[in-house]
């Protein structure tokens, strides 16, 4: 199956195939959660505090795949939801370790950066995670360098200078 096609189909406006090789892994993309993400410990997709695996275990995990899809979409919960039926439809076609990386977009507003703690993340409320099955950590969470990976594959990825640009979301499944 072209997983690129399907994402489109989905409801992507980008997707393409990657080889492991083009992901771009650097630590210090943490240092931007910690310090820049005014949501950080706020979701259950956090993994630098809810998972027990360093950065060096997430490349090193990571890398055992070779291949995977990278899609972009214009608002983070399009992105979740392309990403999540992509790496089902890879599980059934026998990828059965595909796993997508998305940042999680599935609660109302969850994960929008907002510093009220009754943003939509449950964890925010203290309440167990309300979409276990579909909530995955964040692309840049694991230690992805998701500008110089897009880059590499000629997408659209800038710094926003102001409120009103319109970003691009990328997320990625990962395929043997």
């Amino acid at each position: 199956m072209d997983y690129a096609k399907k994402a489109i189909e989905l409801g992507a406006d980008r997707a393409a195939r990657f080889g492991i090789g083009d992901v771009a892994f650097d630590e210090r993309v943490v240092l931007k959660c910690v310090f820049g993400c005014a949501s950080y410990g706020m979701m259950h997709t956090c993994p630098n505090q809810k998972s027990p695996l360093s950065m060096q275990d997430y490349e090193r995990i990571l890398k055992r795949y070779e291949w995977g899809i990278i899609i972009g979409c214009a608002d983070k919960k399009t992105s979740q939801e392309v990403s999540f039926e992509i790496e089902r439809a890879c599980f059934y076609d026998g990828y059965y370790f595909a796993f997508s990386l998305s940042d999680c977009g599935l609660c109302e507003t969850g994960g929008t950066g907002s510093n009220d703690a009754s943003c939509g993340c449950a964890l925010a409320l203290c309440k167990p995670c309300r979409n276990p099955v579909k909530a995955r950590p964040a692309f840049h969470s694991v230690g992805v360098d998701v500008f110089k990976t897009v880059r590499r594959l000629g997408m659209p990825i800038g710094v926003l200078k102001d409120e009103f640009e319109r970003q691009n979301w990328y997320s990625a499944v990962f395929v043997e």
